[in-house]
């Protein structure tokens, strides 16, 4: 080989050699969702967080790959399934609700958990603080305990002459300070609360049966593994036994439910894809803040407020987001 033609090929390769290597290290991240859903029952959070990836550059299938998971009803199933996508070795986990945020943080002490919502980090110990939460986890909080006033207080609007109100919880993920924050709400409002918890999907017709016996005039919904895996179970039977209810997300308003306030979960999982991507450039979740919901959804279904005989005052219709006739 001739002296030109040496350096020429010499010039070549080194030229490729940096392209190559820029090639071989794209970084694709795992990301791993523990939900309390299965995924075709979340296609638009699911959906929102996708977008919010997709506006900061993560395009699934090319450098991100999300591994999803979900028990459904058996809330027990979460450390099982937290501790697999562990042993996947993901990059960071994302969760809903406090069974699997809870799951998560058992599970790894070093892979950050990103929440997508929760709803009492705080006061269950996932966290440390909000400003600084410490440890693997941050996200976002749900303030479930927080907004249980504003829930009860649009269901008296609705129901003239509310009275009793039982309150049906998940065991599996109730915490204290949401039953007190739900029996002061209530109390304060001269609503007189009454307990009630579920353990499985076969307990709901009895605990709504319990409610009419005990005089029950409506029904405050708190959310949790069973409740969500069981939308159509729990909404059949608050029309079974004809009791107005309010839910803390729209889910169980489209599939018939009276009325819903919470926050809006899609726009939770959008924001969180913000935390993943802070954290993939290489932010720590201790150093990051949880945050509190921006954006609350209220939904009224007023087919179902008129099979159970109810008249919406036009007042309330006005401040409702979505009307579904």
């Amino acid at each position: 080989m001739d002296r030109r033609r040496f350096l020429l090929t010499s010039v070549a390769g080194a030229l490729a050699v940096p392209l190559v290597a820029e090639a071989q290290v794209g970084k694709v991240y795992r990301i791993g969702v523990l939900d309390t859903v299965p995924a075709a029952r979340n296609v638009a959070n699911l959906e929102a967080f996708r977008q919010g990836l997709r506006e900061l550059g993560y395009v699934e299938g090319q450098n991100c790959v999300i591994e999803y998971r979900s028990p459904g009803s058996r809330a027990y199933e979460f450390p099982d399934l937290a501790n697999e996508l562990v042993r996947l070795k993901v990059d960071l986990i994302l969760t809903r609700g406090t069974a699997a945020v809870t799951a998560a943080k058992n599970a790894t002490r070093t892979i950050p958990i990103v929440m997508a919502a929760s709803g009492d980090p705080l006061g269950t110990g996932v966290v440390t603080g909000l400003a600084r939460p410490g440890g693997n986890v941050t996200g976002l909080s749900a303030l479930t305990a927080e907004v249980s006033g504003k829930r009860l207080q649009l269901l008296k609007d609705a129901i003239p002459g509310l009275q009793r109100v039982a309150a049906v919880f998940d065991k599996a993920t109730a915490t204290v300070s949401t039953w007190r924050a739900t029996e002061h709400a209530a109390r304060s409002l001269g609503l007189e609360p009454q307990l009630l918890y579920i353990d499985n999907a076969e307990d709901l017709g009895p605990a709504f049966a319990a409610a009419v016996k005990q005089r029950a005039d409506a029904v405050f919904v708190g959310l949790g593994p069973v409740m969500q895996a069981s939308v159509g179970r729990v909404v059949d039977s608050a029309a079974r036994h004809r009791l107005p209810s309010v839910f803390a997300s729209r889910e169980f308003v489209d599939a018939g439910g009276l009325m819903a306030y919470g926050v809006s979960y899609p726009d939770s999982y959008r924001r969180a894809a913000m935390y993943v991507d802070k954290i993939f450039k290489g932010a720590q979740p201790s150093d990051l803040p949880v945050e509190q919901p921006t954006k609350f959804e209220f939904v009224i279904n007023m087919k179902t407020a008129k099979a159970l005989g109810l008249t919406i005052p036009p007042s309330l219709l006005a401040r409702a987001d979505h009307v579904i006739e």
